[in-house]
C-alpha cells in the first residue's frame, strides 16, 4: 500500500519520535509498501517537502532540540493526501491537523500516533511539572486533532492508560517503537561469547552510560550528582551518548568528578561497541512516553537502572525492584548502582534474562502490529463509505 508519514521533522537523528519514523518507513519499505514522508526541509523522491516554520523567540530552544515546525501549505499537503492509500499523522500540530481534515474531506483512511507526552514538551521551558499546563494540553490535543481518529498508536500502555483517562475516544493500539535486529544479535552474541574485555582506555574503570537528549527532563545532572554518594566514585566513568540544550551545564557539573563524563553522539555500530564496555545502564528520566535507548541497552545484556516516575513509562522495563530507583534521589541511585556493583553474579544473571526480555521489542514485530493497524483502518473506512 502506499503510506504516507505526517511529521514536522523527520532528519534528525537527536529525537525518537523521528528516530521511530525513519526506522518504520524502511521496514515498511522493506515488506513492499511504498512509505513517503510529508515534512519540513529539502524535497527528495520520498517525500512531500514543505517550508520550514521559524518560531517567533523560540527558535533558538527549537535549534537546540534538532525540532522544526513544518508551514501548513495545503497545496503540498493535498497533493500528498491524495497520492497516498492512508495516512499516519505522528505529531499534534499544524500539518496533521490540515493533512487529517484534506483526509477526511476526500475519503482517505487516517491513523494517529500519540508521541508527544506533554510533560516533555513543556519541560523545555521548565513548565514540565505544572499540572493545569499539562491538562490543558492534553485536551488541545484531544479536541483539535485525536478524536477525530478511530485508531491510535500508543508506545506503551503507559501512554494508552494517559491518554484513555483523559477521554480519548480512538481505538488504542500499544505498539512499541521497536529497536532494530543489531542490538539483539549483539545481546545473542554477548549470551554465546560472554562480554568482550574492557579496552585500555575503560580499564580499572567502572563504565555507566545513559543515551539520550541531554535536556532537563532527562535528568543527567541526578546521575552525575549521585556518583559522591557511591562507595565505587572513584572508579565510575559516566558516559552520555546524545547531545542538546543542557550541555554546557552537564559538562560544568561533571567537573566535581574524579573520572568527569564523556560526552558522545555515535552511529549505531559505535554505539553497540560502547555498550559492551559498559557495567551498568541508568535511565533517570523523569517523563517518557517509552524510551527506545533503555531497550536497547538491555538488549545487548546490560541491567537497567530506571527512575521510578509516575509520568515515565520506562519503569515497566524493570524485571523487579532492584532495578528502579527514586526519581529524582541521586542517593537513592546510588544505592542501586552500588547494589549491582556489589552484586555482579546477580548482575550477570539479570542482565541475560533482560537479554531475552528485550526480545518482543524487535522492529519487525512492531511494524507487523503496525500494518495490522492500517488494515483495520482501511477496513473501517470502507464500511463507513458504504453506509454514507
Amino acid at each position: 500500500m502506499r503510506i504516507l508519514f505526517v511529521i514536522d521533522t523527520y532528519d534528525t537523528n537527536n529525537n525518537g519520535t523521528s528516530i521511530s519514523a525513519q526506522r518504520f518507513a524502511a521496514e515498511l519499505r522493506r515488506r513492499g509498501h511504498e512509505v513517503k514522508i510529508l515534512t519540513s526541509g529539502e524535497p527528495g523522491e520520498d517525500r512531500f517537502a514543505l517550508p520550514t516554520y521559524k518560531m517567533p523567540i523560540f527558535q533558538p530552544l527549537m535549534d537546540k532540540h534538532n525540532f522544526n515546525f513544518a508551514y501548513s501549505e495545503k497545496k503540498t499537503i493535498r497533493e500528498a493526501v491524495e497520492w497516498a492509500d492512508i495516512i499516519h499523522c505522528f505529531l499534534p500540530f499544524a500539518i496533521e491537523v490540515e493533512a487529517k481534515r484534506y483526509a477526511d474531506k476526500i475519503g482517505k483512511p487516517s491513523t494517529a500516533a500519540f508521541h508527544i507526552q506533554p510533560q516533555n514538551l513543556w519541560s523545555s521551558v521548565g513548565l514540565g511539572k505544572v499540572d493545569w499546563i499539562q491538562n490543558g494540553t492534553y485536551r488541545s490535543f484531544r479536541t483539535f486533532l485525536y478524536n477525530k481518529f478511530r485508531h491510535v498508536h500508543a508506545p506503551s500502555q503507559f501512554m494508552a492508560d494517559e491518554i484513555k483517562k483523559r477521554g480519548y475516544t480512538a481505538k488504542i493500539h500499544v505498539i512499541s517503537n521497536g529497536i532494530q535486529d543489531a542490538f539483539l544479535e549483539t545481546g545473542h552474541l554477548v549470551h554465546q561469547q560472554g562480554r568482550p574485555a574492557k579496552s585500555s582506555e575503560f580499564e580499572g574503570k567502572i563504565p555507566i552510560i545513559m543515551i539520550g537528549r541531554l535536556s532537563q527532563e532527562k535528568r543527567q545532572d541526578v546521575i552525575i550528582n549521585s556518583v559522591q554518594y557511591s562507595k565505587y566514585a572513584d572508579k565510575i566513568q559516566l558516559i552520555f551518548a546524545g547531545k542538546g540544550p543542557e550541555y554546557d551545564r552537564y559538562v560544568e557539573l561533571g567537573k566535581q568528578l574524579k573520572n568527569p563524563p564523556q560526552f558522545v553522539y555515535l552511529e549505531q555500530q559505535k554505539l553497540i561497541d560502547l555498550l559492551l564496555q559498559c557495567d551498568l545502564y541508568v535511565h533517570a528520566s523523569d517523563m517518557e512516553s517509552e524510551a527506545i535507548s533503555c531497550i536497547e541497552a538491555f538488549a545487548t545484556g546490560l541491567v537497567p537502572v530506571i527512575a521510578n516516575s509516575e509520568v515515565s513509562a520506562t519503569p515497566q522495563f524493570a524485571l523487579d525492584g532492584r532495578s528502579l530507583f527514586k526519581p529524582g534521589s541521586p542517593k537513592d541511585l546510588a544505592r542501586a548502582i552500588d547494589y549491582w556493583l556489589d552484586h555482579p553474579n546477580e548482575r550477570e544473571y539479570m542482565g541475560e534474562l533482560y537479554r531475552v526480555a528485550a526480545k518482543k521489542y524487535s522492529l519487525a514485530n512492531s511494524v507487523r502490529m503496525f500494518e495490522e493497524m492500517l488494515n483495520e483502518e482501511i477496513e473501517d473506512n470502507a464500511k463507513q463509505s458504504v453506509q454514507v
